[in-house]
């Protein structure tokens, strides 16, 4: 088990070093630059700035770099825990991006355990139920929840959130609890705002999910091994979780590295929609100011939650199938 720990470690090392170096080539290669822009939206308000600062302005920031001694730089900074300094919000990267890391986290892990936490039930009532009404009525929620985009259906539970619940949409505090310190009057109202985008991200998520639970459940349940448990006298109850659920739930674990990138990027649309403050919504600023160091350290922290995604998944298929422990 070890040595398996070590060798994924060792391919998501590999990985990160190759993601970072197209991160940052795409990143450098649109033309111009937020420096640019900069100087440009300085003179638009009348501002009078003269050769020797715009000179003095590039030589700090190295925009006529050559590509690789940009990222050499980068680099050897970001690995030290120095993300460079943001053009456009004149602040330092590493301020911008741990504010908004945690809530990043918090939704797409929440996300994640939400979805789980509905699928699998979910997932074995309508196998073992197949044909059945409730059965039909899951398939069609199954395929409504596959098919909405993200972004309609938060619009759609902002408006019957707001409209029937009463409920305050869009953010995650009220006016009152904005910039006010922590406190159980300000936790209770940060988990009146959270549900609504919880439910927004990991709907798409739970409905597919569902779906690849039912289908290998049915599978699963046709296996000679499961008919000579029932042979034996066992209860169903307990043929169904303890000896069909567990092989069942094998592909849901594989399908875990794809499901997080998909929960990060159904965040991202969320976070744009809802006003949130996450990692999604910055990164998109990022791009449209050619915010080169906040975005490429954006992109490799979302990167990096994504190989952890995998990284999880293949851990959790080691313990559950031990013969995965002895694969390549």
């Amino acid at each position: 088990m070890l040595a398996f720990i070590i060798r994924r470690l060792l391919y998501m090392v590999v990985t990160m070093f190759i993601i970072s170096i197209v991160s940052f080539i795409l990143i450098e290669a649109p033309p111009g630059s937020a420096l640019t822009a900069e100087i440009d939206r300085l003179r638009a308000l009348g501002n009078n700035v003269s050769q020797d600062q715009i000179t003095a302005l590039e030589n700090r920031y190295g925009v006529h770099d050559p590509v690789l001694e940009k990222y050499g730089k980068w680099a050897g900074n970001f690995i030290k825990g120095d993300f460079g300094e943001s053009f456009t919000r004149r602040s330092p990267v590493n301020d911008l991006v741990y504010s908004r890391l945690p809530y990043t986290l918090l939704f797409t892990g929440g996300s994640l355990i939400l979805a789980w936490l509905i699928a699998i039930p979910v997932g074995v009532y309508s196998a073992t139920h197949r044909y059945s009404l409730p059965d039909y009525i899951v398939t069609v929620i199954q395929f409504v929840g596959v098919a909405v985009p993200e972004f309609l259906l938060a619009l759609v539970v902002m408006v019957i959130a707001s409209r029937y619940l009463n409920a305050d949409v869009g953010g995650l505090f009220s006016t009152q609890f904005q910039n006010a310190p922590w406190s159980w009057a300000r936790l209770v109202d940060f988990l009146g705002h959270l549900w609504v985008p919880l439910i927004v991200i990991s709907a798409g998520s739970t409905a597919w999910l569902t779906r690849v639970m039912r289908a290998n459940l049915l599978d699963v349940l046709n296996q000679q091994y499961v008919q000579t448990a029932r042979s034996k006298g066992l209860l169903e109850r307990r043929v169904i979780w303890k000896h069909a659920v567990r092989n069942a739930v094998h592909p849901l674990i594989m399908a875990l590295g794809t499901t997080l990138p998909l929960l990060i990027s159904g965040e991202a649309i969320v976070g744009i929609v809802l006003n949130l403050p996450t990692m999604g919504p910055l990164l998109l600023e990022a791009l449209v100011d050619q915010d080169m160091y906040l975005a490429v350290s954006l992109l490799m922290f979302l990167s990096f939650l994504m190989i952890m995604g995998n990284l999880l998944a293949d851990l959790l298929l080691a313990w559950v199938d031990p013969r995965i422990r002895t694969s390549r």
